[in-house]
């Protein structure tokens, strides 16, 4: 468990997964599966997302799902077997992306809540940037790694622990950092979004940056995802290294 997750209670932290795309970078693998359930070293890449998450000291996962999403829910059920409780919220007819499904998914997630990515395999001390959170008061937090460039595209210009700018589409030179794929809001952060509209997480930053309401928390440890077959590759080839290290 993470150092001082007991005392700052993250069990009592929702964490928001979004898993609902359609996963198209990692086909054929997601044809008839969704990217939650591709095999990484022997497991749904979801079951190694929640064993970290429990690992951390949380318990309350609610998975935002669509693309075959009640594959998720048939294979994980309510979470018990993991000593989780889960709750699943699905997008509809329709994709809401990560900001719209995050929205929707608001009657689970209380007044404070974490949101990953579903592609995202994040080994850190989680209560770290929670504690960073409740500090600044703001309405949102952005985990930020200095990336230059190294394992995906920069899009965030962090300095002096303020996030300055934070876009996916026109980059800077002043970006070296990367959003991270976990953040932290507070409700209101999402409730002047209509509830069924489709919009990204990135513009619920951007939104936060202009009214100053976004801290920043910068992560010494790299991530991995599987939203690539080379991250796929690359993170199946770490696991089972782990795997064989702790076998008898």
């Amino acid at each position: 468990m993470s150092p001082g997750a007991d005392s700052l209670g993250l069990s009592g932290w929702p964490v928001a997964i979004v898993a609902g795309g359609l996963a198209k970078r990692l086909r054929p693998k997601t044809d008839k599966i969704p990217k939650a359930l591709v095999t990484v070293a022997g497991q749904p890449f979801l079951a190694h997302q929640l064993h970290l998450l429990k690992d951390a000291g949380i318990r309350k996962v609610v998975l935002c799902v669509g693309y075959l999403g009640d594959m998720i829910e048939a294979r994980f059920g309510d979470g018990a077997q993991l000593g989780l409780e889960l709750k699943y919220s699905y997008d509809g007819p329709h994709p809401l992306g990560t900001g719209g499904a995050v929205r929707n998914a608001l009657e689970f997630l209380g007044d404070q809540f974490f949101v990953l990515y579903g592609d995202s395999y994040l080994p850190i001390d989680y209560g770290a940037p929670a504690r960073a959170f409740l500090a600044s008061g703001k309405r949102g937090l952005m985990t930020v790694f200095r990336n230059e460039g190294r394992w995906d595209t920069s899009n965030v210009w962090f300095a002096q622990g303020v996030i300055r700018r934070y876009d996916k589409e026109e980059l800077s030179a002043e970006m070296k950092h990367i959003d991270y794929g976990l953040g932290l809001f507070r409700r209101e952060a999402f409730t002047s979004q209509r509830t069924g509209r489709a919009f990204d997480l990135s513009e619920v930053y951007r939104e936060l940056i202009a009214r100053d309401q976004l801290a920043g928390y910068e992560v010494e440890q790299r991530f991995y995802e599987i939203g690539s077959p080379e991250g796929w590759a690359e993170l199946d080839a770490l696991l089972r290294k782990q795997e064989s290290l702790v076998q008898p």
